[in-house]
């Protein structure tokens, strides 16, 4: 069962709309293919067992998915409940509509929203969210885009879980093929991470949150924190 939001976001910056252009109905079609069996293990370094991992031990029975890619890992994912209620949250229409007809065995909700902008969901209406791979697409230094995690625990319960995954430029190690790839889709703007590093991230957890865990996998940091209670 799908609804949708009517909230439309706020005037959009443009690097902020090129950043998710990439991602039209073709493109979709191949997106696992080429980022969880490619581009991850391969250039990053990091398996998607690592992604997999996160999801089973973070995500609650009330959802909130920003920057919803495919729904990939959502529809591998074992909910601590049978009837989860999951909120995809994207500015890309086509993102949202793939999603949700991948999810359709579940309740979920779609909104267009950018996460740079207080999102159109009520305050700790959440059990959990996520923001998987999501961060080296959005403009700006983690300085200045780690805004999205502060919105993304407003959205969350006491005592609910904020979590992700974000591919890192500096701060961790790449490999000479991954650096070469992170620089063309720089170039192309589909990346924007030349400025993101290790500890600007762990800034921006510490800023938001008193407990968090924090790792890296190759050239992927992996988040996990929670909100006091």
């Amino acid at each position: 069962m799908t609804s949708t939001h009517d909230h439309q976001p706020d005037p959009v910056d443009q690097e902020v709309l090129d950043g998710q252009a990439a991602y039209h109905p073709r493109a979709l079609a191949f997106y696992d293919l080429v980022v969880f069996r490619g581009s991850a293990p391969l250039f990053w370094r990091c398996s998607p067992r690592n992604f997999l991992q996160m999801y089973a031990t973070s995500v609650g029975a009330s959802h909130l998915e920003l920057g919803v890619g495919t729904g990939y890992l959502l529809t591998r994912t074992r909910f601590p409940v049978s009837n989860p209620k999951i909120t995809l949250a994207d500015l890309n229409p086509s993102t949202l509509d793939f999603t949700a007809r991948r999810l359709a065995f579940y309740e979920t909700t779609k909104v267009v929203a950018n996460a740079l902008k207080p999102l159109p969901v009520p305050a700790e209406s959440h059990d959990s969210a996520a923001l998987s791979f999501l961060l080296h697409c959005v403009p700006g230094s983690l300085r200045e885009k780690g805004v999205a995690i502060r919105h993304a625990a407003a959205a969350v319960r006491p005592g609910g879980t904020v979590f992700g995954s974000t591919i890192l430029y500096a701060g961790v190690p790449v490999t000479r093929s991954g650096r070469w790839l992170m620089n063309n889709l720089n170039d192309k703007g589909v990346f924007h991470n030349s400025e993101d590093n290790l500890e600007d991230l762990r800034d921006q957890l510490k800023q938001n949150f008193d407990d968090f865990d924090l790792v890296t996998r190759g050239s992927v940091a992996l988040f996990r924190a929670r909100k006091p209670a």
